[in-house]
């Protein structure tokens, strides 16, 4: 270091002569497609909802679940279902009203909530009512089935803070260009399938007449599917997979029902096969080899049923 300190030669600040450089010669201006930390060409996008709409809409829908609560539940009217030489009698309350009048609520809301979106298309809200609708009325349904005691606001606690998961990761899932969207699309599945399970463990500790379950499960299980499926395969629509694997919601859901299983055993072994369907068909859609996608089916599936042993 002395010996190349000492061949340093100091320079007169006058002696310097500035030097002009062509505009050839200077470093070009970075544009948009040069790399500042993200892809180029790629522009990274978050949008998050009004907050004055998402808090109405939350607000109105824990409004409806708490008037299940504190108002009266009288008979309202009992509708007839002639099934061949069998009448099936339905009867529905001001609790059931008001869960299916929140759930309108919910589908009309979110439309209203997802209208100040910059990257909606016309059309495009539909598909973002599915969820947020099933998860009201599936709340609506296990609330009715819990006691009046402090696990019905625990119950109601956790309903709205899955509701309001649900509605701001629909709200991120419009743009596929955000940010975001991988986390929101697997918070939406997972949670596509909590409910569906919390629905199934509900049905079964009410005691549920077969006729009443086997079309919940059915609709249930086949919009998580159909939403999953949506989701997973860049926004295709895969109607055959969604309904068979509602069918097979229905069928086992049906067969189950006469087990002696506790509702949490029985939620587990429903949910197994159907999540397991539904992942073989995300994988098979994607072009994935056969026998590689059948492994995650198979892990899932001896997972619950592992958990369904476990849970008495």
């Amino acid at each position: 270091m002395a010996a190349f300190a000492k061949r340093i030669i100091p320079v007169p600040f006058r002696d310097i002569v500035p030097v002009r450089v062509s505009p050839a010669d200077e470093a070009p201006t970075p544009g948009p497609g040069w790399f500042r930390g993200t892809i180029p060409g790629m522009t990274e996008r978050r949008y998050l909802p009004d907050p004055t709409r998402i808090s109405v809409l939350t607000a109105a829908v824990l409004l409806a679940f708490a008037l299940t609560r504190v108002l009266n539940a009288p008979h309202l009217f009992t509708l007839l279902l002639p099934v061949g030489t069998v009448t099936l009698t339905l009867a529905f309350n001001l609790n059931t009203v008001i869960v299916l009048l929140a759930a309108g609520v919910t589908a009309t809301g979110m439309d209203w909530l997802l209208r100040t979106h910059p990257s909606l298309e016309k059309g495009e809200t539909r598909e973002h009512w599915l969820l947020p609708t099933l998860t009201v009325l599936v709340t609506g349904i296990a609330l009715y089935t819990l006691p009046n005691s402090p696990i019905w606001w625990l119950g109601f606690g956790l309903g709205a803070v899955i509701f309001l998961v649900v509605a701001l990761a629909e709200f991120v899932v419009v743009d596929p260009n955000d940010a975001r969207y991988p986390v929101a699309t697997a918070i939406l599945t997972v949670l596509a399938f909590i409910i569906l399970l919390v629905l199934a463990v509900a049905l079964s500790a009410s005691n549920a007449r077969l006729i009443m379950l086997v079309p919940a499960l059915f609709l249930a299980g086949g919009l998580a599917a159909l939403r999953t499926l949506h989701l997973r395969l860049n926004e295709r629509w895969d109607f055959a997979w969604a309904l068979g694997i509602g069918l097979v919601a229905a069928q086992l859901g049906a067969a189950l029902h006469y087990l002696p299983l506790s509702p949490v055993r029985f939620g587990l072994v429903l949910l197994a096969p159907l999540y397991a369907l539904t992942v073989l068909a995300v994988s098979l859609a994607e072009g994935n080899p056969f026998r590689r996608s059948f492994l995650e089916p198979t892990v899932m599936l001896f997972l619950f049923w592992g958990l369904a042993v476990w849970f008495h």
